[in-house]
């Protein structure tokens, strides 16, 4: 990464521009560095149009629109600027296809093993009562749809007919946005709420999993057996569910915020 070029034209430099902003709104770099979440020395070199701190083009323009925000500027002529001067490009990154596949696709639906088991019930105790009046009955019982029913002939006692047990067979509906997950393993979902929002996804290995903008209304799914690390760059517009549960908006609108979890309470570290 190089510092930035001079512009060519009347315009100010992004840098210029938003240190500009940021002395006619009355603020100093650590209240900015306070509210934005881009630590000050950050700040202080991209108003001094030096972007080698930010890690990446990606990461450069990501601060360059939350910095814009909060500072009251509009950060698109911002971003298309650093572009055009860096000679970026805004097209997206490398996803791992595993992922992309999963933005396409809905997600499949997982074994509810509380049905299976309460299926499993049924059958048991239908199979025992079947057996006892096939065994004590002297000839006249008949199966009707494949439930036993006693047919008490004039000679023999009635004797009283046996107590069955109707288990509800519709499963309890789980109050988890994320029916059965593994216990073993991280499971992260994120959803874009009403506003798209740029997110990038790494392993517990340091792999990058995803790195991208989630635009608004789709969402998507990270599972790994240690720790999922987020950086969420709108966070008020992304909704979390870890392991099961929903955390609600990652954080206020505009904030960038950086998050990890691993196995178990989701509690972000």
């Amino acid at each position: 990464m190089s510092i930035g070029n001079p512009p060519s034209d009347d315009r100010p430099t992004v840098g210029r521009a938003l240190a500009q902003a940021r002395l006619d709104a009355g603020l100093t770099v650590d209240e900015v560095s306070s509210s934005t979440r881009v630590r000050a020395p950050i700040v202080h070199a991209i108003e001094q149009d030096d972007f080698s701190r930010c890690g990446g083009d990606v990461y450069a323009r990501g601060h360059i629109r939350t910095i814009a925000r909060a500072v009251g500027l509009d950060p698109e002529p911002l971003v298309e600027q650093y572009t055009a001067d860096h000679g970026g490009s805004l097209a997206a990154g490398p996803v791992a296809p595993v992922y992309e596949a999963e933005r396409i696709r809905s997600e499949p639906r997982r074994p509810n093993w509380t049905a299976a088991m309460v299926a499993a019930i049924v059958a048991v105790v239908g199979f025992v009562g079947f057996t006892i009046f096939n065994g004590g009955g002297d000839g006249d019982q008949q199966t009707v749809a494949g439930k036993p029913s006693a047919v008490a002939s004039a000679s023999t006692k009635s004797s009283p007919s046996p107590k069955t047990t109707s288990p509800d067979p519709t499963p309890e509906q789980s109050d988890s946005a994320i029916a059965a997950a593994p216990a073993d393993k991280v499971t992260v979902k994120l959803s874009a709420e009403g506003s798209k929002s740029w997110i990038s996804v790494t392993d517990s290995n340091g792999r990058s999993l995803f790195q991208n903008t989630l635009p608004a209304g789709e969402s998507m799914t990270f599972t790994d057996e240690k720790k999922i690390n987020l950086i969420v760059g709108n966070a008020g517009a992304v909704t979390l569910f870890v392991n099961g549960k929903d955390l609600g908006p990652a954080g206020d609108p505009g904030q960038v915020v950086r998050l990890n979890f691993t196995p178990g309470d989701p509690e972000a570290g």
